[in-house]
This record gives C-alpha cells, structure tokens and sequence, in this order.
C-alpha cells in the first residue's frame, strides 16, 4: 500500500511540475455517450490529442438488448415489474478499447472537429442460454436460463464529430461499430467531452 501512496505522489509531482508548453501541444478530455442501435448502452473514452493532428483513445463501450435467443412466451413475472426490467435476461457486449486517429478541423475557430478513430477491443460477449420453462411460477420469472461467456478481438470504428464548445465542455455525435465473430454492434452515439478540449 505505501509503495502505491509513493508512486501516486511521485506522478502527482510530476505531472504539477511539467512545463506549461506541454499544454499548449495536447488536449486530454472524457467523452462520455449514450450509444443506441442494434444495442443500446455507454460509451466512456479517455482521450489523448497530439498537435492537434492525431488522437489515442482508451475507453470502454457496454450495451444490452433483449436475447435473440429469448422466448415468445417469455414473462419475468410480478417482481419483475417492481424490478423495472433490471433482472431481466439480457444479450451484451462489453468493449474495452484502445484506438489511434487523425483529426481534422472543420472550421477556422476549431469549434467542430471529426475524430477519426480505428482500434482493436477486447469483447466479451453474454448471452442467455439453455432455457427451461417453468410453469408453476407467477411472482417470478417463468423460465429460468444460464448465461454464457466468449471472449474474443474485435475490431473498433469509431469516427466522431466533436464540438468543444468552450475550452472545457462539448459535445460529440458519433457512429460506432464492434466488429467481432460473436456478435457485432452497430449504432450511433450522443454526449458530451469534458476536459482540456482546446
């Protein structure tokens, strides 16, 4: 524990003590977005722009939808109204991402920029499987199911519009696909970038 309390001291001093030059060559900001398509869910970045030429991105992207693999017939019963659907079974993707990009301004005053952005992610993807229907139940679901995990390498596509409003607040609007053999996301994302944005 005292050597993380150190190593946090030492980077604290030594990220206070960097020239302010360093500022004026790079930006660090969060996005965060509301991402809906063939699922909806989070996307949370953490990103990093050089020169304002090129852009490292980590984040990461959770999204659900309701089981292809789900039944017609399908109730999750009296508790699962006061639940609000939060126990329900549900298809996900988790992503977590590491991208490169180029940027472009796309006026003079640097208030619209594109965020081109491609990377690799590590997924996880669950499903819901091997369902037993159980009749005798009312309060709870009718059918019980278990959850089954892959893991694999996805491809990630992520060109963003980003509108750094001020210095410190702006917006993105951005497309979003995960490319991977399990199953795949496609969609687009709404929200907003806080940070050092221009």
């Amino acid at each position: 524990m005292k050597q993380y309390i150190i190593a946090l001291l030492i980077s604290f001093i030594s990220i206070t003590s960097a020239k302010a030059q360093f500022f004026t060559n790079t930006l660090i900001y969060t996005t965060g977005e509301l991402t809906l398509g063939n699922y909806i869910g989070l996307d949370l970045n953490l990103n990093y722009i050089i020169d304002d030429s090129y852009s490292l991105k980590l984040g990461y992207t959770g999204t659900i939808r309701t089981p292809k693999s789900q039944p017609d017939n399908y109730s999750s019963g009296v508790t699962g109204v006061f639940a609000l659907g939060f126990d329900n079974p549900y298809d996900q993707i988790e992503n977590y991402q590491m991208g490169i990009g180029k940027i472009y301004n796309l006026n003079p005053s640097g208030t619209i920029r594109a965020n081109l952005s491609v990377g690799l992610g590590y997924t996880i993807v669950t499903t819901p499987q091997n369902w037993q229907e159980n009749n005798d139940r009312f309060f709870t679901e009718n059918y019980t199911w278990h959850y089954n995990k892959q893991n694999t390498v996805s491809l990630v596509i992520n060109p963003k519009i980003e509108f750094p409003l001020t210095s410190f607040y702006g917006l993105t609007l951005s497309p979003l696909v995960i490319l991977n053999k399990h199953s795949s996301y496609f969609g687009i994302g709404i929200g907003q970038m806080i940070g050092l944005l221009r």
